[in-house]
Order: structure tokens, then sequence, then C-alpha cells
């Protein structure tokens, strides 16, 4: 069984929202990127969204462009990211979704991508810039070898438009809870609980809700009515504050922030500091 399949099960059965960081691969650094997945599970996280760098993004706020281009600067490239998943694997079995453009998987081919991703360790794939009505290929190939492609839903998708993205969709689906780019907002649309509720009258797969969450009372809010929770941009932001302390102290505090949005996804209660003397 696919690990995010698995993974949801799990959460189902513990009656919990999954929780899912987004991060840059290759920022500051892809070694970073290896250690920050890894705190990031012991805090909690469920699922790693992985945002390969890419210099024409359609989706991401200028948060996130300025993650990939970071990265792009320091050379990172598919294969370092590859890589590095692949080492990973050995220490960790925690999902991993990589979020791409089109114009990567295309230059590989459909066919030697998702094999190459599935060598390497991914889960699964969102492709922002390829429409639902543009994805059958890659889409036959990830399915026959269980590669889910994760597929996205806004508040403007017209009902025809929904009804094929709920039956297209594997391992989750994506609910952009704005209308725009990705980037941290004050409040979330009055409309979200409506949307989401009609999303789960035309499937069952799980609903992860995500752009615009980037507080724990905002996970918290999410994590009552959704399947999952993804933030992006309040996390990448926090790796840039940080990017030139030193490295562990770097995982740590990124590490504490991540830990916060997991508590109030899954409306933890906070372990209370113990007095000692």
């Amino acid at each position: 069984m696919n690990r995010i399949d698995k993974k949801f099960e799990e959460l189902k059965r513990k009656k919990e929202p999954a929780f899912i960081p987004f991060i840059t691969a290759g920022d500051p650094d892809i070694e970073t990127t290896e250690d920050l997945i890894l705190a990031f599970e012991k805090k909690g996280a469920d699922i790693i969204e992985l945002g390969v760098p890419f210099s024409d993004p359609i989706a991401d706020g200028p948060v996130i462009q300025a993650s990939y281009h970071r990265a792009l600067e320091k050379g990172v490239n598919v294969a370092q990211i590859f890589d590095m998943i692949s080492r990973l694997r050995s220490k960790t079995q925690i999902p991993v979704v990589g979020m791409i453009s089109y114009s990567i998987v295309y230059k590989f081919g459909s066919k030697a991508f998702v094999e190459m991703a599935l060598k390497a360790g991914f889960d699964g794939l969102t492709i922002p810039d390829l429409p639902i009505e543009e994805n059958e290929e890659i889409f036959e190939i990830a399915s026959k070898n269980d590669l889910k492609i994760v597929c996205f839903v806004a508040p403007t998708t017209t009902n025809q438009r929904m009804n094929l993205i709920t039956q297209r969709t594997q391992g989750f689906l994506y609910y952009i809870s704005v209308v725009g780019i990705t980037g941290a907002r004050d409040m979330l649309p009055d409309d979200i609980i409506q949307n989401i509720n009609k999303l789960k009258q035309l499937t069952n797969i799980p609903i992860v809700v995500g752009f615009g969450v980037s507080t724990a009372k905002q996970a918290s809010m999410v994590g009552k009515i959704a399947e999952g929770v993804i933030v992006g941009s309040a996390i990448v932001r926090e790796i840039e504050k940080y990017e030139h302390v030193p490295h562990e102290k770097l995982i740590e505090n990124v590490g504490n922030f991540v830990e916060e949005l997991v508590i109030g996804t899954k409306n933890l209660p906070k372990t209370p500091l113990i007095s000692i003397g």
C-alpha cells in the first residue's frame, strides 16, 4: 500500500487530521532539507510536501518564489533531490509528495520521471501547471505504479471540473482555500466550510487544505473540518529567518515552529511547563 494511503488510514483510526509541512528542496541547502524532514517527523508531521525548485512557478507567492530562487542559485537540481530522498528512506518512511512543474516532468518524459521518483522514494506528485484535462498520460503511468497524482480544487472551480478532479485525484484532494497564490494570510475565507462540505459530497478521498494557512489557530480551525492541513509559506519564511544561524539552531527553531502548527492542527493540549525547585 502507498505510504500516503497508509498514513490517512492510520489517522482516520486515531480521528486526527494530517499535518503536512511544505518546504523547498535545497533551501538553504540539501543537507538542511534532509534534516528538517527528519525533525518535522519527530515533531509530529504526517506527510511532507517538497517543492522542486523551478524558475517560473505559477501558483507560488513571493516567499516560496524567493526560496526557489535561493535553491537554484546554489545549483540544486532534480538528481540531487532524488539522491536526498533515497538517503532519507534508510531513516524514515514518512510519505513525501513532490510539488513540481510539468516542464521538469516533460523534460525527462512522464514514464522516466515516474520511475525515477518511485526509485528515489517519492509517494506522490502535485503538478500545479498541468490541467486535469491534460494529465491523462502521467496519471495512467503513475496509477500503474502506485505513485499518487494529487489534484487541486479552488473556490472558483466549476462544478463540471470539480466532478472530474474529484474522480481523478489520488492520495488526497488538495483544496486551495484562497483565490490567488500561496502566502500567509491574516484570515481564511468565510466559505471554506461550505466548500469543503460540498467536496465531501462528491468524494470519500481525504481533503487537505492549503494556501493561506499560516498560524496554529488557523490550522486548528481547518483541522476540525478537513482531513489535513498544509502550511508552506509560513514555514519557508521561518527557514529564511534562521538561514545564517548555525545549522543545529535552524533545525531546532524551525522544528519548534512546526510543532506549534502540529499542536494546532490536531487540537492537542500543549505540554505544561514543569517548575523545578
